[in-house]
């Protein structure tokens, strides 16, 4: 039985595992602009769980990073990322942690090394925003990790659309 060169055992290695390693996710999401009395920027939490709701890793927190004690204090209202891992995250935290967004479209994009040790498969994205004399709403974006593909969802009230993109 021949042997494979070492080199190219890994480059074949290297080919297989390339789709999920490569791979980047790219959210756009959007703050609307509402029409209130008293209007407050949106706390925003945006997250990646498995199909059954279980957290698997939080991507970006938008809160008022200027004041860190009394910006943490809120953070508590955004309850479904507070209760599926919020709360054990170290705030702030480089790379996950920003300031608030005025209304309009935002990216957050996530390098595919940073998601290296996501199996591929299905997932589900979250974007969970809560704002100050405002409401709280949650959009959920399911998505297949492995593989190019985007999806799209849209909130009604604190959210507008939702995407999320993975590209090789």
């Amino acid at each position: 039985m021949r042997k494979l060169p070492v080199a190219l055992s890994a480059a074949a290695l290297a080919t297989i595992a390339t789709p999920v390693l490569a791979a980047d996710l790219n959210v756009s999401i959007e703050v609307p602009r509402l029409t209130v009395a008293a209007y407050h920027r949106p706390y925003v939490a945006v997250w990646i769980e498995r199909p059954d709701n279980t957290a698997v890793r939080t991507l970006a927190v938008w809160y008022e990073v200027s004041n860190t004690a009394e910006g943490k204090d809120w953070l508590k209202d955004m309850r479904t990322w507070w209760r599926r891992g919020g709360r054990s995250l170290s705030l702030p935290a480089d790379g996950v942690s920003s300031a608030t967004k005025a209304p309009g479209r935002h990216a957050v994009s996530i390098p595919g090394a940073r998601l290296r040790d996501l199996p591929a498969g299905d997932y589900v994205l979250v974007v969970e925003a809560a704002r100050e004399l405002g409401g709280r709403e949650a959009v959920r974006v399911p998505f297949t990790w492995g593989r190019a593909n985007t999806a799209r969802a849209a909130g009604t009230t604190e959210l507008g659309a939702v995407s999320v993109a993975v590209t090789r």
